[in-house]
C-alpha cells in the first residue's frame, strides 16, 4: 500500500509523484483531486487484510514508483 495525499505543496520531487486530473490513469485512481503518491508512507499488509481498493494506477506509473523507491534504497544502503 502506498500513501496518498492531497497536500500537493509538500511534494518531494525526487521521492513523490504528482497525479493530476489531466493524467490518463487519474480516473482509475479513485482520487477526486490532484494528489501525491508518497513513497515515504508505505505499508505492507497481507492481501487477506485488504477488503477492497478505491482505485489503481497505471502499470507504467507503478513501475516508475518502484524504480524510484529501489534507487533510493540502494543509495541509502
Amino acid at each position: 500500500m502506498r500513501g496518498v495525499s492531497t497536500q500537493t505543496h509538500q511534494l518531494a520531487p525526487d521521492f513523490d509523484e504528482l497525479i493530476t486530473i489531466q493524467d490518463s490513469d487519474f480516473a482509475a485512481s479513485g482520487l477526486v483531486s490532484n494528489s501525491l503518491n508518497r513513497l515515504g508512507f508505505l505499508a505492507v499488509s497481507p492481501r487477506r487484510n485488504i477488503i477492497y481498493s478505491i482505485g489503481s494506477i497505471s502499470p507504467e506509473r507503478h513501475k516508475r514508483l518502484l524504480h524510484r523507491l529501489s534507487e533510493y534504497l540502494v543509495k541509502a544502503a
